[in-house]
């Protein structure tokens, strides 16, 4: 039997393709593109073997008593029992985890959004020069050391300073200490990093878009450029809103490392005690992995759920 060209295979404008004819196209083009799997082979085996296997055992892990001393033990519902019934601090880290999703994540992602826009309209150069400006915060290592010393308590800290000198305050205010403030200071700082993947997949849409269909909108009557964001920029940016979005949700509802870094652990009152840091507590200080594991099972599910409610709210702009 005569294999198939591409051409007499691929037709999805003219007609539906049997599974057959599906598998056969597919089987072409590993073949034609064998090069770049081969590229791409190493990262999908430590991303297979450090990411994925791991997420999978730590689905059933949370259903079993595992100190990593002793072998697995099936205790059934008894870990999720104990966190919603038990374990007041878990109860407390949800509100947390709740707050910091809906005030970084939203704000995070609009502002990931008009920046990029804004970037966009900037010449070549003064675009790459604030796209690195935006984006380094997510990769300095030592920025925590730099916001401690901005929200230092005493009247040496940089924002107690000023405050002092414009005598809006009396006396130093304990930023990172005191309950009433930490975990505003910590929402600051997550969204001053929180300028990663998203936003340069954000800045990658807008270079993406062709400028015909502004002219072409144009003719059409489109008249200011906020009709041309709803109507042909939005529309046209499907892929990178839905990426942007997913990386803003895990981000939102993975916070741990600022707060720790930030407040110290624990933090006062566990105000800036997250679901993450929940799972970090148990997982790596305590070493019960069963118990973290069941933990890290509810954040997933969390997730999913929202992932699910953006996926329904952008999907018109994937077709």
């Amino acid at each position: 039997m005569a294999y198939k060209s591409a051409e007499e295979i691929l037709l999805p404008n003219e007609r539906k393709m049997s599974a057959k004819e599906k598998r056969e196209y597919t089987l072409h083009e590993m073949k034609r593109n064998k090069i770049c799997y081969l590229m791409i082979a190493p990262f999908m085996l430590l991303f297979l073997v450090f990411t994925v296997i791991p997420i999978i055992m730590s689905l059933p892990m949370g259903f079993c008593d595992f100190d990593m001393a002793h072998f697995p033990r099936w205790v059934g519902l008894q870990n999720f029992y104990t966190l919603f019934i038990e374990d007041d601090v878990f109860l407390g880290s949800i509100r947390t985890t709740l707050i910091f999703a809906l005030f970084t994540g939203p704000l995070s992602y609009a502002l990931s959004f008009l920046l990029a826009w804004l970037i966009n309209e900037l010449h070549p150069v003064l675009k790459t020069a604030f796209t690195l400006i935006f984006y380094a915060p997510s990769m300095a290592g030592n920025i925590y050391f730099v916001w401690q010393l901005i929200f230092s308590g005493d009247s040496y800290g940089y924002l107690n300073s000023v405050l002092l000198d414009l005598s809006i305050i009396t006396t130093p205010i304990q930023w990172l200490t005191d309950a009433n403030y930490l975990l505003i200071c910590v929402i600051i700082v997550q969204l001053w990093i929180s300028m990663g993947a998203g936003f340069l997949a954000l800045r990658a849409g807008f270079q993406g878009i062709d400028k015909s269909m502004y002219e072409a909108g144009a003719i059409e009557g489109i008249s200011n450029r906020w009709q041309e964001l709803i109507h042909i920029t939005l529309p046209s940016m499907g892929p990178q809103l839905m990426f942007a979005a997913v990386m803003q949700i895990v981000s939102s509802f993975t916070v741990d490392i600022v707060g720790r870094m930030l407040c110290g652990f624990p933090s006062t009152d566990y105000k800036a005690h997250t679901i993450m840091t929940h799972a970090f507590d148990y997982g790596w200080v305590r070493y019960e992995m069963g118990y973290a594991s069941a933990v890290c099972f509810v954040l997933f599910i969390a997730m999913l759920v929202c992932n699910n409610v953006i996926s329904r709210i952008l999907g018109k702009y994937m077709d």
